[in-house]
Order: C-alpha cells, then structure tokens, then sequence
C-alpha cells in the first residue's frame, strides 16, 4: 500500500514541478518586490532598484533553470552516464546489467527514497523562505557589512537552490551518479556556510549582534544539512533499493 502510494507521487512529481514553475517565479517575485518595499534604505532609482532586485530575481530562475538543464543533460533510460567504479564497498552485492537492473521488482526511487526526493524540493522552498525572512534587502547605498550579507546569502540560495533541483532531477530519473552528486551537494553546502561566515566576520564594521544573529542563521543551515547526511547516507549505502536502482547491483 505504501509502496503504491509512493509509486503515485513520484510519478506526478515531474508533472507538479513543470506546472508550479511560473506560479513559484510570479509568487517569489511579488514577495521579493513586496520585500524591497519594506526595507530601508529606501531605494531611489532604476539602477538602486536593479542592484537589489538582481539577487532575488536570480533566486526565482534558478531552480527552474536547474530543473530544465537537468533534464536536458539526463535523459531518462539514458546510459552514459552509468557509474564505471563503484565508491560505495559496504556491504555484499552482484553486479547486474542496467536492464537487468531495470526489470527488478526493487528498481524505482520509490518508497523511503520517494520522501528524499520530495525532501529536496521542499529544501529549495525552505531555504527560499529563510532568505526572504532573515535577510534584509539592502541596495548599494547601504552599509558595506549590510550589503556584504546580502549578497553573500543571496548567492548561497542561488547556488544551493540550483544543485538540490539538480540531485532532485537525477534522483527522479534514476541516474548513477546521483549519490555522488548529493553527496557532493551537501559538502558544497558545508562549504559555502563556511565561506559565507568568512565573508561576513571580513566586515570591520558588523555589529556584534549582527554577527551573532548570523553565526546562529549558519550554524542552524550547517546541523540541518549534518543531520540529513547523517539519516540518509547510511541509507544510501546499504539500502537494496538504492544499491539496485543506482548501481545496477543486487545482495550477494
């Protein structure tokens, strides 16, 4: 029954995203305008207006973009992109040809794997929201620790947005990499809290407890993203389903 269920959601998922795109651009942006307008310093001109809005309209594109050159590079029952060495040695398994692979009654990203994958598209939307709410929006004429914030979280939304679409894409079309590819999403994720903190502690000028409301805002991203490796790397190496769907191997 749950089986089924799942089945039913992951096969109206790549429906539901092409027809939410320009709900969520229009719906993004109006919040985003709504945002600007409430934040001082007030904005005074069309390039003011672009230097602040430039940020948030790229926030808005990048995960359809991902989404659409994601399927452009992974074709579904494309094979290319088949894993060649395998990274993943725990455990006993027989490896299988992909359409051997394909024919298995455990082959899909069904089941727990289906809530990874909506877990990564709700991601986009949560660390979305968390910038609208947390960062002020700041034009040029604001105060360099100020804009510096701005800026470097506005980056990170963009950046993490377009990569979590991406693994949400070779997840759903099953493409080998795709452990790989989270897995190298998250580490960038770590990487970029980090360099972010590094940005913004550069600033001679930052309030202290604007600081400290940041260092806490970075922290939160940092154990939200350890405690997802820490659920689902062990299930992404050891769980039959994975291991059959994703590298074309079976239990020994």
């Amino acid at each position: 029954m749950l089986e089924a269920k799942s089945r039913a959601i992951v096969a109206n998922l790549r429906p539901f995203v092409d027809r939410a795109i320009p709900w969520w651009i229009v719906g993004w942006l109006a919040l985003a305008s709504l945002r600007i307008a409430l934040s001082p310093p007030p904005v005074t001109g069309i390039a003011d207006f672009a230097s602040i809005f430039l940020p948030y309209a790229l926030i808005a594109l990048a995960p359809p973009m991902a989404f659409r050159l994601a399927e452009a590079a992974f074709p579904e029952n494309e094979t290319k992109w088949d894993n060649r060495v395998s990274l993943a040695f725990v455990g006993r398994w027989t490896k299988v040809d992909r359409e051997a692979a394909r024919g298995h009654r455990m082959f899909g990203p069904v089941g727990f794997m289906a809530s990874l994958i909506v877990g990564m598209l709700l991601n986009v939307v949560i660390r979305s929201a968390e910038f609208l709410l947390a960062v002020p929006a700041i034009t040029a004429a604001g105060p360099d620790w100020a804009r510096a914030i701005f800026l470097a979280m506005a980056f990170e939304a963009v950046a993490m947005n377009f990569l979590y679409v991406v693994c949400f894409v070779m997840a759903l079309r099953t493409i080998p990499l795709f452990p790989r590819m989270l897995a190298l999403t998250w580490a960038f994720d770590i990487g970029l809290q980090l360099t972010t903190a590094s940005v913004v502690k550069a600033q001679a000028d930052l309030p202290p407890e604007v600081g400290a409301s940041l260092a806490g805002l970075l922290e939160g991203n940092i154990t939200k993203v350890l405690i997802s490796i820490m659920i689902w790397l062990p299930y992404l190496l050891l769980s039959d389903r994975v291991n059959v769907t994703y590298r074309s191997r079976l239990p020994g």
